[in-house]
């Protein structure tokens, strides 16, 4: 088994940058494998989908100590996503390993970047605060077993969904959880879905183990490094620059022309100032709301006894 130092740098960058920000690994490994190693698409996703075994248990504990963890949500939705799973390693497997077929694969990965990236930019847009929202909801469980089906046959067939479309399903059916309990629900069932993929990848395609265990070398410990940098600092603008790549690499898989690519990176150049600007809006507004009750105290002075 041979080591790709190479391949373990850039691991480690992704490792890092899901560490920092909790962009779904799949959402950023695999494009780097095609894209700039060259790695057919298949044997790329089912390289990510063992590796992400190595790293979501970690993820997984920190939610699981802050108890940000939903367990009732994650049944349900392990329900849906476990069998899907292993019906979109299937469906790859149906697809074949031809040239014609590894084309068509990347242009549903292509596809499958382009969503999970909206619908990256879609929760930034309707989530408010890290904080806000409640504890507890009244679980829908049919609803929730459909968007882990949704979720899980999109990992199975190209390892991305889980920390985007799944994530921002949950968010249209629960508004009300907290945002924290949204990653940590989400997180804790893509490993049962993780599993159910990896199996089903094992059984019905190849397994490069050189280029799995480069990626597991890289980014696992990457990750942890990243995870605790995060605790101490905004990982906001990082996200968003993360979202925008990956939305240009989903459109340079479906085949975008030259002309169409630019205007796509320019429109999301746009895109991505609009939204900074925004919350930098919103935290000025944060900032003024929580002055006011200092200002009121400068103002409104203790009576004297007797006058009250």
């Amino acid at each position: 088994m041979h080591l790709d130092i190479l391949l373990v740098l850039a691991s480690a960058v992704v490792g890092l940058l899901v560490g920092l920000t909790g962009t779904g690994g799949g959402a950023l490994m695999t494009p780097m494998l095609v894209l700039i190693f060259g790695v057919a698409p298949s044997a790329a996703i089912a390289s990510d989908l063992l590796a992400a075994l190595f790293m979501k248990p970690l993820g997984v504990a920190i939610h699981w100590r802050r108890r940000s963890v939903n367990t009732e949500l994650v049944k349900f939705l392990s329900f849906g996503s476990v069998p899907a799973a292993f019906l979109g390693t299937f469906t790859m497997r149906m697809i074949g390993h031809s040239s014609n077929a590894e084309h068509e694969l990347q242009v549903l990965l292509g596809c499958a970047l382009i969503v999970g990236s909206l619908a990256m930019l879609s929760r930034t847009l309707f989530i408010e605060s890290p904080h806000g929202g409640s504890d507890t909801v009244d679980v829908r469980p049919i609803r929730t077993v459909v968007i882990g089906a949704i979720g899980g046959f999109m990992v199975g067939l190209t390892s991305v969904g889980a920390g985007s479309l799944i994530l921002v399903l949950l968010l249209v059916l629960y508004p009300r959880l907290r945002n924290d309990q949204l990653v940590g629900t989400d997180l804790a069932q893509s490993i049962p879905l993780t599993l159910s993929a990896t199996i089903g990848t094992m059984m019905f395609s190849h397994v490069n183990l050189s280029l799995t265990s480069s990626i597991i070398v890289g980014s696992v410990p990457a990750v942890v490094i990243g995870s605790i940098i995060s605790s101490k600092s905004n990982g906001y603008l990082l996200r968003r620059l993360i979202t925008g790549v990956v939305l240009l690499s989903g459109i340079k898989y479906v085949g975008a022309s030259p002309d169409v690519l630019g205007l796509s990176a320019l429109a999301t150049v746009l895109i991505l100032v609009w939204l900074s600007a925004r919350q930098h809006r919103r935290a000025g507004r944060s900032d003024a709301r929580r002055s006011v009750p200092e200002a009121v105290e400068d103002v409104v002075t203790p009576l004297p006894s007797g006058f009250d």
